[in-house]
């Protein structure tokens, strides 16, 4: 196993703390590991397209980021993807006047300071999720995942596509069937992190929804959750419309509203789910407490 170890410059609001708590309590690929300190972000993934494990520890200093790598795969690509998933290579200089121009914004970066969105390891583990969740609770999908990592990851990563693709799953419905195709495209280049974030989002929803087992819903997560794309906004996210309708009053179209976000569409939507998630604990299972 090697070390690789680099500096990154984030250019924009950043707080290491307010983002790996995101992470740890909202999205389902929480992280795997805790912190040893409590200013450091620690997780381990298989490295997209390489598909070999890669443990990393992330740590701020002043306006750059300290990237510690360790593993047997392609550690450079490794880093990269690392600054994907949490949103590090995303010149955020110009977030702040989003909410310059949109008060409801500018109330959910006070609330969420330095922010950024902390999405999946790869497109591929987004789309195997998005599998796993279909037609049962975020719970239950959650373990059928924990499982999956215990059978068949590496020491807490995600099973790699081929290991994946010819295991015997014991899942319920398609979802073996699903899984594997998700593994087979991976394995094609198909679910690649970088080349969905460069594409149009557009073009790029249209190439993985035409993944065998994965829709417009599963795709918008795969390339707004998975590739991390900044600037792209869900069409099929009924938590997020009744967020717009909660924020900006009935009547309101999502689209319209988020032309003040642009370039950080997804950046803005993130914000409002995670604080929706907050008051409504609904993913978490725990309704909310209505007080008279």
């Amino acid at each position: 196993m090697t070390q690789y170890e680099t500096h990154v410059e984030v250019l924009g609001p950043w707080s290491l703390s307010t983002s790996r708590a995101f992470w740890e309590g909202f999205a389902p690929s929480a992280l795997t590991a805790r912190p040893e300190a409590p200013d450091q972000l620690r997780t381990v993934f298989c490295i997209d397209g390489d598909w070999r494990r890669a443990e990393v520890v992330v740590t701020r200093h002043d306006d750059r980021a300290e990237l510690v790598l360790r593993g047997d795969g392609d550690l450079e690509a490794a880093a990269a993807q690392v600054c994907r998933f949490l949103s590090l290579d995303v010149d955020a200089r110009g977030w702040p006047d989003v909410a310059r121009r949109d008060p409801v914004i500018a109330d959910a970066q006070r609330q969420l300071p330095g922010l950024r969105p902390c999405g999946f390891h790869s497109p591929y583990e987004a789309a195997a999720w998005s599998v796993l969740a279909q037609r049962v609770r975020i719970v239950q999908a959650a373990s059928l995942r924990a499982d999956l990592v215990a059978r068949l990851g590496d020491s807490g990563a995600f099973p790699a596509p081929a290991v994946l693709r010819d295991a015997e799953l014991d899942l319920p419905g398609r979802k073996p069937e699903y899984l594997r195709a998700v593994a087979e495209a991976a394995l094609k280049g198909r679910l690649d992190g970088a080349g969905l974030r460069a594409a149009d989002p557009d073009d790029a929803l249209r190439t993985v929804q035409e993944i065998r087992g994965l829709g417009p819903f599963a795709a918008e997560l795969v390339v707004l959750r998975g590739a991390n794309a900044p600037d792209a906004l869900p069409r099929h996210e009924r938590r997020f419309e009744d967020e717009v309708t909660e924020r900006y009053g009935p009547g309101h179209d999502p689209a319209a509203v988020a032309e003040a976000w642009r370039p950080y569409r997804t950046w803005a939507v993130v914000h409002l789910r995670a604080l929706r998630e907050q008051r409504t604990h609904e993913i978490a299972g725990r309704p909310r407490r209505r007080t008279e």
